[in-house]
C-alpha cells in the first residue's frame, strides 16, 4: 500500500517509505529559478521535521535567484558540475560527491554550469514557518561573471 505524500501523515515515530514518484516533479517558477529547473520533494516537512528536503535538477545554466534562509541550507551535489556564490565573493565550482553548507541569513544562489547540468538534494531548515526569502533574479551579467 503506497503512502499518501503529505505532512500530516508523518508520523515522528515510525520509518516511512516514500516511493520515488510519490510526489509528481514541478518545474520550478520563474520568479525564483532561471532556466528549466525541476524540484522533486523527497520528504515532506512537519513540525517534528522542520526541514523540507528536494532533489532539485538545473539544465546547463539554470540556477536560483539570490536568496538566503532563515536557517540554513545543505546542497548534496549528486551529478554534474554547478556554482555556488555568496553574495560580494566569487563563485566556486561544486560537482558530483560535494556537501554545502549555507548559514542562515546568508545571501547566495546556486545552480549548473554554463555547459553542464547539476542535481543536487537541498535540505532547508525552517524557522517560523519558513525556509528561503526569495530575492532578485541573478542576471546574465552576474551569472557570467568569472
Amino acid at each position: 500500500m503506497e503512502k499518501t505524500f503529505t505532512a500530516a501523515s508523518l508520523d515522528a515515530r515510525e520509518i516511512q517509505v516514500f516511493p520515488s514518484g510519490s510526489a509528481p516533479s514541478m518545474i520550478a517558477s520563474p520568479a525564483t529559478f532561471s532556466g528549466h529547473v525541476i524540484v522533486d520533494v523527497l520528504v515532506p516537512s512537519s513540525v517534528e521535521t522542520p526541514a523540507s528536503s528536494a532533489l532539485v535538477s538545473f539544465a546547463p545554466a539554470a540556477r536560483t535567484a539570490w536568496h538566503s534562509h532563515p536557517a540554513g541550507q545543505m546542497l548534496i551535489v549528486t551529478a554534474g558540475k554547478g556554482w555556488v556564490q555568496r553574495d560580494g565573493e566569487e563563485r566556486q565550482a561544486i560537482g558530483a560527491g560535494d556537501t554545502v553548507w549555507i548559514p542562515a541569513g546568508v545571501k547566495h544562489w546556486h545552480g549548473a554550469t554554463d555547459i553542464n547540468a547539476m542535481s543536487h538534494i537541498a535540505v532547508t531548515y525552517i524557522r517560523d514557518a519558513k525556509n528561503a526569502d526569495w530575492m532578485e533574479l541573478v542576471t546574465d551579467e552576474e551569472y557570467a561573471d568569472r
